[in-house]
């Protein structure tokens, strides 16, 4: 049964006496831990705020100076608050960790662990040690009746820390002795204090997880994914606080679309996601800064003050846009084009409307992303000519280089030692460095036309990259084993002539704080972004909603801190119109007076998502999904799929062909492959009553329609014309089919 949603005072006066806030960044964890401190305290509760978020703007937020000793806030007698250096306990941390080597070690190989040990891996297990005394020392938090963290360790970290019995063996036995955290031996002294750490931390009755979100398809599931990982390892006593949710009314299609988007991605919330108990918590009009918006939080909206009456215009600025930035880009011919920036601010979109825009100027673009969000990948490789697109897909390649470091490293490791090793090489260093490798070889086709990368290797990456070769070189001499594309990957990196970085950010404090971070780390690795790109943004919008345009007021000042830090600048507003397929993506590239007609113009129903499904995906859901996007694609997003897949039946392709649909460019793929897509309906398509059709574990709408099997009919056949003579035949029953919809879907 669905949980019902309370409101944020009933949250904070429920709180246990250890609270961790977590979610993706620009959620709002920062805001909500800072608001559940003070209205603790200001119960009458003895509160210490402690944050580890390497971007913290916990100072900024309190209006109060910190350090990394609790202090008292003289305007909140009860509440004291801290703010962990991540950086600084890192390099702590490093220090300590290379003491040993420095002097008996080839300066090389020194510098190459101490880069190994600048990644995410080795800031979240400083910061993990800087506080674990919070939690695994009694005696460090007597004085107070709450703690709250804002940013919890990762799943990573946590299940890292869970195995300490396999460390002794594995650095008995591990000719290296490291892993993503360095020499494992500067964990050993902290095993008693992780163990009662963890054991807190999995306690339900002294620690609760406020997993925060906004109400966005991307958000939502990187919940979930959080939401998994976080049970996996024992944390049970998890609730969801669902941040930024919005009531439009009816004066503004700007915040009508807002409304509608939110309500969709809600409609589609991951089951796992419904099952948590969920605080709600409205929309804000006012950045979060200072005692008395911290407060205002927690305080019931109709008790707020009243918004100022919005002004008859807002967009009173021009603003430069991404159209011309691509003008910029699109002089140099060919070359790299580099998306970079925190999850969740839109780097998978601005990248294919980027690639999107070159191929339609004449280019040749090849596009090539990480993102799940294959139905993107899908309709704008079918649509463009000139363009291009393929996915290296971070699972495949991390298991194929994991495979590779087990079967060098692991071979005469124990059972505990090979878990140990299994569990560190499921780190975010190791992805990074999986991807890294697939990414080179995409890079080198810069050479002849434009390659758009989506999510492109960090700062940290590429040094790590950079030392790992030094490392070969002086201690394994496997210099010769690296391809020529990764050896000349970092040099073309470093090349502003070829390589074009693109930091993309939303107008808020901690994503533009976070992409700050981000330009020093590429500056470190000879890397000067080209370009800064600030996402969704009202700013440029005729705005009539108070509310929104409040927002907008306060967006400038991060626009402006964005604008002084880039060397050069776009805004790209937010749309009424989610940018997906060809011309969702178009949006982002036009002109301003064309994006600014499109938000304003009047809210337009969203397609249907329409998922045709069958076993193996090579022949039946292949011709409808053909002919639906050749009858229906102005009403429907049309996607297929199979439990398996079988390759393109060619047989398919040839009686399409006849009949005038081309799907020769289709290719036969799993539901899996599509990602976290949210499908309104499910057509399964296969025969015999549907008893071997596959079950699909969503909440999509399932629609059943038998057709028979070509393959199987032809099975039969004397001739090749008795067996296409099959497939025409129902060919034509799916065509028939697809030309009722979208009707035939509403009366199922």
């Amino acid at each position: 049964m669905k949980n019902r949603a309370s409101d944020f005072l009933s949250f904070v006066q429920a709180a246990p006496r250890f609270l961790f806030f977590t979610g993706k960044g620009g959620v709002g964890k920062t805001t909500l831990s800072c608001a559940t401190a003070v209205a603790l305290a200001d119960s009458g509760r003895r509160v210490l705020l402690i944050s580890t978020d390497p971007a913290s703007n916990l100072s900024e937020v309190l209006g109060a100076k910190l350090s990394s000793v609790p202090q008292p806030l003289d305007a909140v007698p009860l509440l004291w608050a801290l703010d962990i250096d991540p950086q600084a306990a890192a390099q702590t941390y490093r220090e300590r960790v290379l003491a040993p080597y420095r002097g008996t070690l080839p300066p090389a190989l020194v510098a190459g662990i101490e880069e190994q040990l600048s990644g995410a891996c080795t800031t979240e297990i400083a910061a993990f040690n800087e506080f674990s005394r919070f939690l695994g020392q009694p005696e460090a938090t007597q004085a107070y009746d709450h703690i709250v963290f804002d940013t919890a360790p990762t799943g990573h970290t946590l299940r890292l820390l869970q195995l300490p019995a396999a460390w002794n063996t594995f650095l008995n036995t591990n000719t290296s002795g490291t892993s993503c955290l360095g020499p494992l031996a500067g964990l050993q002294a902290q095993h008693a204090l992780y163990a009662k750490t963890l054991e807190c931390m999995a306690d339900a009755t002294r620690t609760q997880v406020a997993l925060v979100s906004r109400p966005e398809r991307t958000a939502l599931a990187e919940a979930e994914r959080s939401r998994g990982e976080l049970g996996a390892l024992g944390l049970t006593n998890i609730r969801l606080l669902l941040n930024g949710l919005f009531d439009a009314g009816d004066e503004d299609p700007v915040a009508r679309a807002m409304a509608a988007r939110q309500r969709a991605a809600l409609a589609q919330m991951p089951a796992g996601l419904e099952s948590l108990p969920r605080t709600e918590i409205p929309l804000l009009a006012f950045n979060v800064t200072g005692l008395g918006a911290i407060r205002a939080v927690s305080t019931p909206p109709a008790a707020r003050p009243a918004l100022m009456p919005a002004l008859a215009s807002s967009a009173q600025e021009s603003w430069p846009l991404l159209s011309a930035l691509v003008r910029e880009i699109e002089s140099q011919g060919r070359g790299v084009i580099m998306t970079m920036g925190k999850g969740g601010v839109g780097k998978t979109t601005v990248a294919a409307a980027i690639a999107v825009e070159l191929a339609a100027r004449g280019h040749r673009v090849h596009l090539t992303t990480t993102d799940p969000a294959a139905h993107v990948v899908q309709a704008v490789g079918a649509s463009v000519p000139n363009l291009s697109v393929s996915r290296i897909d971070p699972a495949v390649e991390t298991a194929a280089y994991a495979r590779e470091a087990m079967a060098a490293a692991g071979a005469d490791l124990d059972a505990e030692g090979r878990k140990l090793l299994e569990e560190d090489l499921r780190s975010p260093c190791t992805e990074e460095i999986a991807v890294f490798r697939a990414f080179a070889a995409k890079v080198d086709m810069g050479q002849a036309g434009f390659v758009v990368l989506d999510t492109a290797p960090t700062g940290h990456t590429l040094l790590l990259l950079d030392a790992t070769e030094a490392y070969h070189r002086e201690v394994l001499r496997k210099q010769s084993d690296l391809p020529e594309a990764v050896r000349q990957l970092l040099p073309r990196l470093r090349d502003p002539e070829f390589s074009k970085v693109l930091i993309v950010t939303l107008p808020e404090a901690t994503p533009v704080h976070e992409a700050a971070q981000l330009q020093a780390d590429l500056q470190r690795a000879g890397i000067k972004p080209y370009a800064w790109i600030i996402n969704q943004s009202l700013t440029p919008l005729e705005l009539r909603h108070a509310l929104l345009r409040t927002r907008q007021d306060n967006e400038r000042r991060f626009i402006e801190e964005a604008r002084q830090l880039a060397n050069h600048f776009a805004v790209v507003p937010w749309l009424i119109h989610e940018p997906t397929g060809v011309e969702g993506l178009r949006q982002l590239t036009r002109p301003p007076s064309d994006a600014k007609a499109l938000a304003l113009e009047p809210e337009k129903k969203m397609k249907a998502k329409v998922l045709f499904l069958c076993t193996g995906n090579s022949c039946r859901s292949q011709m409808a999904e053909g002919w639906a996007r050749a009858l229906k694609s102005d009403a429907l997003e049309i996607f297929s799929a199979g439990i398996e897949k079988h390759g393109l039946n060619p047989r398919a392709v040839r009686v399409m062909a006849e009949a005038g649909v081309d799907i020769s460019g289709h290719t036969s793929k799993t539901v899996a492959e599509l990602g976290p897509i949210h499908f309104d309906y499910v057509v399964t398509v296969c025969g015999h009553a549907n008893e071997h059709c596959p079950l699909f574990p969503g909440k999509a709408r399932i629609v059943h329609v038998g057709f028979d099997d070509p393959p199987q009919l032809a099975k039969s056949a004397q001739t090749e014309e008795e067996a296409l003579a099959h497939y025409r035949r129902v060919r034509d029953e799916i065509r028939a089919f697809v030309e009722t919809l979208p009707a035939s879907l509403e009366k199922k």
